[in-house]
């Protein structure tokens, strides 16, 4: 090949070495021949590309054009291919890699929901093109901060949602390796949080230029004590604009983090995207409280009192009038957070935990008819047997939840607490 390209480019007077640097232009029209590849497009970016190196543009043109002449003359292809165009519905479209539609997705987010948007992240491969585009859209409302590592990241986004602030941050294996203990914390605080794991390979530091979907298990049990999360997981370049909203929406109503796995290959790879119209994007409410709430009338504020169909607490952003509270107590079943030494205590809120993630519902399942409950949910504590129907209300799970209850090792089921991406339609 770079014989061809230098024979190609005898006539321009380029050197031997300048010349050879433009065979992958000659194995680029030997590909568009075989695939039946317009070549317009082509040599209408090269002189676009080297403008202002004119006999550069030419040079590319001319080892473009051999190749392609190349496939069409010689006798060494017998067969040549022709792919359709794709059927795309109307609309306008934009080409867009995984990350870039994460970074939209956040931004998109932190506007339908009203919150500021606080990223806090460590620079690490294949996630940090979300930190690099984020840190352009101040003008939207977001905070960016590239902490020293990977746990002052995820600390310092903890804080933002402790602060009333859409917490976000990003990484990849090795960082979800480091931040389990936060999220641990934000599964105790009930706060709403949003890690993004762009997966590669591992374990330990891991491969950073190796696309592995390598995080499932870490991500669904890599936590002391019991502390599910909810995980969504995109099934395209353009999905992971819906993957956040989606994630963000199941955070901020139910009060927990989140886990977005996405992967090396998503990240950089890209495909046409329809951009959405932004009018037309669901509303987010944070819902966060206001005034006191104690159901005996007492005028207090009690952190803790679940909320009948989601199992969520209050959010109360610090300083608001009226709503002064004690955060991090151990007795929040009775909806005061005071601290509580029963010795069942823990059971109880590991219980409520896991009824709550397994409430999460689609808002397609909301908008048709619930599914099923899952046909095991000893975490919740429900009995171990079969039952049809739509999920019942969150006071029954919770209802349900509160008998202790154990599960024999050699039974006992998976957890329950994955949920599924509205576009994709499957944990």
């Amino acid at each position: 090949m770079a014989t061809l390209t230098r024979g190609a480019l005898e006539e321009t007077g380029l050197s031997k070495k300048d010349a050879e640097r433009a065979k992958n232009m000659f194995a680029l029209g030997l590909l568009s021949w075989m695939y039946n590849r317009p070549s317009e497009g082509t040599e209408r970016f090269l002189r676009e590309k080297f403008a202002r190196r004119p006999e550069v543009a030419e040079a590319n043109i001319l080892a473009f054009r051999a190749g392609h002449a190349y496939g069409e003359t010689t006798e060494s292809f017998a067969v040549t291919y022709e792919v359709a165009p794709a059927k795309l519905e109307s609309g306008t479209y934009r080409q867009i890699t995984g990350n870039t539609a994460l970074a939209y997705g956040i931004v998109a987010a932190g506007q339908v929901s009203g919150l500021p948007v606080f990223l806090g992240s460590y620079p690490i491969t294949p996630a940090s093109d979300i930190l690099h585009e984020l840190s352009r859209h101040k003008n939207f409302g977001v905070t960016t901060f590239q902490a020293e590592d990977e746990i002052s990241g995820v600390g310092a986004a903890l804080g933002a949602a402790f602060g009333g602030a859409l917490g976000v941050t990003t990484t990849s294996g090795p960082g979800i390796a480091l931040k389990s203990e936060t999220i641990g914390l934000a599964v105790a605080l009930e706060l709403p949080l949003l890690v993004v794991d762009v997966q590669r390979g591992g374990p330990s530091t891991g491969l950073p230029t190796k696309t592995e979907q390598a995080d499932l298990l870490q991500a669904m049990y890599g936590r002391n004590g019991e502390a599910p999360v909810p995980i969504v997981a995109p099934r395209s370049p353009g999905d992971c604009f819906d993957a956040v909203l989606e994630a963000v929406r199941i955070a901020v109503t139910y009060r927990t983090p989140v886990l977005v796995l996405s992967d090396g290959a998503l990240a950089n790879g890209s495909e046409p995207w329809k951009v959405p119209d932004a009018a037309a994007l669901q509303p987010i409410d944070p819902g966060f409280a206001t005034e006191p709430n104690a159901p005996d009338g007492s005028g207090e504020f009690w952190p803790y009192l679940r909320d009948d169909e989601t199992l969520a607490r209050p959010w109360a952003v610090p300083g608001t009038k009226g709503l002064e509270h004690r955060i991090g107590g151990l007795e929040k079943a009775d909806g005061r957070g005071s601290i509580s030494y029963e010795p069942d205590n823990h059971d109880r809120m590991v219980r409520l935990r896991a009824a709550k993630i397994d409430g999460i519902q689609s808002p397609t399942w909301r908008s048709t008819t619930p599914p099923a409950t899952p046909s095991c949910s000893c975490w919740a504590g429900a009995p171990r047997t079969a039952r049809s129907g739509p999920v019942p209300a969150a006071s029954a799970r919770w209802a349900a939840a509160s008998p202790p209850r154990t599960c024999a090792t050699s039974t006992r089921c998976p957890p329950t607490s994955a949920t599924c991406s509205r576009a994709t339609a499957r944990c």
